[in-house]
């Protein structure tokens, strides 16, 4: 995106990035909920900014798959449906497996230490439990694994992948906390497996079972509660 500086010395770029980073928050701590209208005018008002770097910043959400447009509606929240859940889950724990296993080889010790760090804060976050922030730091520890993945076209599935789920990614834990103290117990074994030395096979197979247990976790609440298709991770 080219950049223009205004009279102000402020480059309309970076007036877009921070409109794209604050609707993007609100979208996922649910400030901005499935099916909410994203008017424009307001958005900005609220920003303090101009219309037209809240309208780029919608048009990469929308690129993102967290918001879309509708016809006499205009620009809303994304929700997903729970076949669409069912469907993106699935695919994630494909890729972000596969990912995990090719990035192990090349995770250092000190990549190893700022993952076990992470997971040490969502342990301590269980006991006063905030599921914005536990799912935060949950895509933190996430991150550091699959990020050295060498092949592009799988990094850019997995990224995809969590995209698709950020708009609702904030009520998972919050509708199966329980899943959040076996996700943090699964985290530490992931680890020892890498500084082990596992085989690609026993870290994509470990990677795809917990990504699968939160599906596992959401499926059978769902079941039991008719729960309504806004939960996810």
């Amino acid at each position: 995106m080219t950049e223009t500086v205004t009279a102000a010395g402020t480059s309309t770029g970076s007036k877009s990035e921070q409109a794209y980073a604050a609707v993007k928050a609100r979208i996922i701590d649910g400030t901005y909920s499935p099916g909410y209208r994203l008017v424009l005018a307001k958005i900005a008002e609220d920003l303090g900014v101009s219309v037209v770097p809240v309208r780029e910043a919608i048009r990469r959400l929308e690129a993102e798959g967290l918001v879309k447009f509708e016809r006499n509606v205009g620009a809303t929240v994304s929700g997903i449906d729970p076949t669409e859940y069912l469907y993106t889950m699935q695919t994630l724990s494909i890729v972000e497996g596969a990912a995990t296993a090719l990035s192990a080889p090349l995770i250092d010790s000190v990549a190893i230490a700022r993952a076990r760090a992470v997971n040490e804060e969502m342990r301590e976050c269980l006991h006063h439990f905030d599921p914005v922030r536990f799912t935060q730091l949950n895509q933190d520890f996430h991150s550091v694994l699959f990020e050295h993945c060498p092949n592009p076209h799988i990094l850019d599935l997995v990224h995809r992948g969590w995209n698709r789920l950020a708009s609702l990614r904030s009520s998972t834990f919050r509708f199966v906390p329980g899943r959040a103290h076996q996700s943090v117990d699964e985290h530490e074994a992931l680890l020892r497996l890498i500084e082990i030395g596992a085989s690609a096979d026993d870290i994509e197979k470990a990677a795809r079972l917990h990504r699968s247990a939160t599906l596992d976790a959401y499926l059978a609440a769902a079941t039991d509660h008719q729960t309504p298709q806004t939960a996810q991770q």
